[in-house]
């Protein structure tokens, strides 16, 4: 057994790699190799089988990805290596490593082969002759009982996190493939725990494994500053708020426990102006694809997904992750907050748990090895502090690119006009602009800021409770039927998106799904038919709403015919 985490730094050029895979990791930026990929590399490249235990984030993908390019025959459209995942996130991620090692490999080909996809890419794919092959177990057994898939000229066979493998039911499979690889392969297996039935796989496929485990690591990484918050006296949805609107993150993940809570919390957040997307089972592979392309994008700040949902995830831009939910066990927090703190970044995790989950807390703390300390969470000030921050950064912009001559004028002449002051002419046109969205935060009178109940402000989804006699208004008003059009001034040029618009007027008109007849997005602003008999106070409520910065501003127009009608159902999911 080779205890990785004993020896010293080695640089790449050191361990026998090629020197095109060497070049391409120097030009990548990576300095030094990491303990699994100095114990590794030098082993796989004599052709001997490895045994490892490796937590997600210690660098295992280059420790079998750069000695497989460095032995690789380019010159051979076949495939000569075959690497298992449990994931199609994880396969996608594993070739685009591979990718990235192998800028100095003309000719290099690798294949992602997951299922969810069409078999006509892959097949096109398969006939061009990749040399990796990354896949997830069922989709490569697909493709060898289809005949598509010929493993004879396999040289190498890496079983990535094979223990995830094992507990999604994919042993059985990799029996099936592993038996179909020519007897002289090398054979290398990654683990985060090496379990008996880990050891009963590399009993039967491996032969005189050298073992590398990492010993002394922790279960996350030293840069991730984790933070908790008891839950008490402050609904979870406003402390989240308080700390989304707060914190300095590029992206965040926030977990749950239920695809229904995925969604429930994301529509919550868009409703509030912020750009958050579900991620769950459900969801197609193709979408699954696109929100996480638009993550790594920034065109989505915020993913509430699940367990299973975020497996093999890696986007640098996460910053923060919340365990909204408090995890069912010590592995899955480390598996959740390794999401954060990714290439050298430093990275933060915050749990939500109730007081009777003490005990968790302190079963967590040993698996990490590492005191979480409390959350101090944003208080009212904190948040109206952020708020104006960030509304005078946005006028500073906006004089830096120098306002309009007609703008000029116009505030000129109101100011003569009326014989206000200038100050007083800039504020009435900001709160025309930006709604009630500036307006600092009340605390209701609560007796301590840590406790007092967040109210969003009017760019946010209101909770319930607020507007109690607006909502009532709505709710007593007389449906008849009849809709009527109306315009609003937020569109896609906004990156407005139908759940923002949907679940504001929803929740701010207490209207059902039905009522909602249809709703059509414009480049510059966008059509809704309402119910006709809506109170004039709740039209005017509703025009005050900011969506992504925008003012909805409702108008009556039934001069441009909508495009689509499809009524919003209350248990259609947006």
């Amino acid at each position: 057994m080779k205890p990785a985490a004993d020896i010293d730094s080695v640089a790449f050029a050191d361990l026998g790699l090629s020197e095109a895979v060497v070049k391409s990791v120097v030009a990548i930026g990576y300095e030094a190799a990491t303990p699994i990929q100095a114990a590794t590399i030098p082993a796989m490249l004599t052709g001997q089988d490895i045994l490892g235990q490796a937590q997600t984030g210690t660098g295992k993908t280059a420790a079998f990805a750069l000695p497989i390019l460095s032995k690789l025959d380019i010159k051979q459209r076949v495939p000569q290596a075959l690497v298992l995942v449990p994931t199609r996130e994880l396969a996608i991620q594993v070739s685009e490593a591979f990718q990235k090692y192998a800028g100095g490999l003309p000719g290099f080909h690798v294949l992602p082969i997951y299922g969810g996809q069409s078999y006509t890419p892959q097949l096109t794919a398969l006939k061009r002759g990749p040399q990796v092959i990354v896949g997830t177990p069922g989709r490569i057994i697909d493709h060898l009982e289809r005949g598509t898939l010929s493993l004879a000229s396999l040289r190498t066979v890496v079983l990535d996190e094979a223990d995830e493998m094992l507990d999604m039911g994919f042993a059985d499979a990799m029996d099936a493939i592993l038996s179909q690889t020519p007897p002289e392969r090398q054979v290398a297996l990654f683990s985060a725990t090496i379990a008996p039935k880990i050891r009963a796989i590399a009993q039967r496929h491996l032969k005189k494994p050298l073992e590398i485990v990492i010993k002394g690591k922790t279960g996350t990484a030293a840069n991730i500053t984790q933070t908790y918050w008891m839950v008490s006296g402050l609904h979870k949805l406003d402390a989240l708020t308080r700390i989304v609107e707060v914190a300095d993150f590029d992206a965040m993940l926030v977990f749950v426990r239920t695809k229904q809570s995925t969604v429930e919390l994301a529509d919550k957040l868009q409703a509030r102006g912020f750009a958050a997307v579900a991620l769950n089972g459900d969801v197609p592979q193709a979408l699954r694809e696109k929100t996480v392309t638009q993550l790594k994008n920034g065109k989505i700040d915020i993913l509430v997904a699940t367990d299973v949902a975020a497996r093999g995830l890696d986007v640098e831009r996460i910053t923060h992750v919340v365990n909204f939910d408090v995890p069912y066990d010590t592995e899955s927090y480390v598996h959740r907050i390794g999401r954060t703190g990714r290439a050298g970044r430093s990275g933060e995790a915050i749990l939500f748990i109730a007081p009777r989950e003490r005990n968790l807390l302190r079963l967590i703390e040993r698996a990490t090895r590492q005191t979480i300390e409390p959350l101090k969470l944003p208080t009212v000030e904190d948040v109206n502090t952020r708020r104006l921050a960030k509304f005078k950064a946005r006028i500073g912009e906006a004089i830096k690119t120098g306002p309009a001559e007609f703008y000029r004028k116009a505030v000129q002449e109101v100011a003569l006009e009326t014989g206000a002051d200038l100050l007083n002419v800039a504020a009435a046109i900001a709160s025309l602009v930006e709604g009630d969205a500036p307006v600092p935060v009340k605390d209701r009178g609560a007796p301590h800021a840590e406790t007092a109940s967040f109210e969003p402000d009017s760019d946010r989804k209101p909770r319930r409770e607020k507007n109690v006699h607006l909502r009532d208004k709505a709710a007593d008003f007389e449906d008849d039927g009849k809709q009527v059009t109306y315009r609003l001034h937020v569109g896609k040029s906004h990156g407005v998106q139908p759940g923002n618009i949907v679940g504001a007027i929803a929740n701010e008109a207490n209207l059902d799904g039905s009522q909602i007849n249809g709703l059509d997005i414009r480049a510059f602003y966008s059509l809704v038919r309402l119910p006709a008999g809506l109170p004039q106070q709740v039209i005017d409520r509703l025009s005050k709403v900011v969506v992504r910065g925008q003012p909805l501003s409702l108008k009556l127009d039934s001069s441009v015919p909508m495009r689509a009608k499809k009524p919003f159902r209350k248990d259609r999911k947006r």
